[in-house]
């Protein structure tokens, strides 16, 4: 399991009985996890032993978009059914649980009960005895605390701080670097090399034969060095060039292999008025770009505005950029916001529309973090 302090403290809440401030701690976070299972797992179960039974519903119905047929989710929705008195749609949830897991033991008892208690009178009774916690899905794990694993982390430390060494003293001697993955397989072959540009043909920018090898080794040297969006700079600039279809093909291949950035590893950051000047040179880029929101559309599973650039102050303003995001995410129109998102030139770039759009992945207002992946 992935250590997350924010999903591992609201798990202990949990297990300790806490559901309430396990709550507090995660619905604010709804965006940065807002594809999380485990997320939406450890909201759902604590709304539900907490007694918020609507919310119980909304998080696990979230839960099972992401995964199916987990079971925990399945018990959980089986429960919130059978309280509302829709014993069918428990039953088939149940039966679906023990398709997914033949031995697991909250479907069979569940599913005895039912035929034990069958009537809806007899079934309400039941219910309302108090008995029903007994077939709740199981509370999130949380990861092992700090004191548990201390001694044994302690020994990987110290064995890791004698492997790095080791690891450093033989770099020293062989005067090798290790490669970035992907890194080797976008190396120009000696036809490429001799070859490097077209003849003939309709180009946004035209490079001589040096300039783009020169190029294409900038983007490979870039991206060894975790700087992606630089490097996609540059390959942006080979791809809407004369450069020859094979080079094109290899900057292509080693765009695919670069990261997607978070507010904090961000490492180049372009201004809103270097990329209006030049969209396509800083296509597929991710920019954080700072101003007010306006224009707000807020959908189930869209969110979209218009990016005030530069107006968080309210007396520069240097663009209105479009974004839209591919889920639903809490805006303050009040507030300055920070976006991350990627670059789309946008068809009107020529001063009657928006030179580019943003598909946003995250936004960071009033010192909360709210990130899509």
């Amino acid at each position: 399991m992935k250590f997350d302090p924010i999903l591992t403290k609201a798990a202990r809440l949990s297990k300790r009985g806490r559901y309430g401030e396990a709550i507090q701690i995660l619905e604010p976070e709804v965006v940065r996890y807002h594809d999380s299972f485990r997320y939406y797992y450890i909201l759902g179960v604590s709304c539900l032993y907490a007694g918020d039974y609507g919310g119980a519903f909304t998080y696990f119905k979230r839960a099972r978009d992401i995964k199916m047929r987990e079971p925990s989710v399945l018990l959980g929705l089986a429960i919130l059914f059978l309280r509302r008195g829709e014993t069918d749609r428990a039953v088939d949830l149940y039966l679906e649980v023990q398709e997914v897991d033949p031995k697991n033991r909250q479907a069979r008892r569940a599913l005895e009960t039912i035929r034990r208690y069958g009537d809806p009178e007899t079934l309400q009774s039941w219910l309302e005895s108090g008995k029903l916690k007994k077939l709740f899905p199981p509370l999130p794990d949380a990861p092992l605390s700090w004191d548990q694993i201390a001694i044994p982390a302690a020994g990987i430390l110290i064995l890791g701080a004698i492997a790095i060494s080791l690891v450093s003293v033989i770099g020293q001697k062989t005067g090798k670097r290790s490669e970035r993955s992907g890194f080797s397989a976008t190396a120009l072959v000696r036809e490429e090399q001799s070859e490097p540009v077209q003849i003939g043909g309709s180009y946004r920018y035209i490079l001589t034969r040096k300039q783009v090898l020169d190029t294409y080794e900038k983007a490979r040297t870039l991206f060894t060095e975790y700087r992606d969006e630089a490097a996609k700079v540059e390959i942006n600039l080979l791809l809407e060039s004369n450069a020859s279809e094979s080079i094109k093909n290899k900057a292509r291949l080693l765009l695919s292999y670069t990261n997607t950035p978070g507010f904090d590893s961000l490492k180049d950051r372009f201004a809103y008025s270097s990329v209006a000047a030049d969209p396509y040179l800083y296509r597929g880029c991710y920019v954080i770009w700072r101003g007010m929101a306006t224009n707000l559309d807020s959908l189930e599973n869209l969110t979209s505005f218009d990016l005030l650039v530069g107006y968080d102050t309210r007396s520069t303003l240097e663009g209105i950029v479009p974004v839209v995001f591919d889920f639903s995410v809490p805006v303050d129109l009040e507030r300055p916001l920070e976006v991350l998102g990627q670059v789309v030139p946008a068809a009107a770039g020529d001063g009657l529309g928006p030179a580019v759009r943003l598909e946003a992945i995250a936004l960071h207002q009033s010192g909360s973090l709210r990130n899509g992946r």
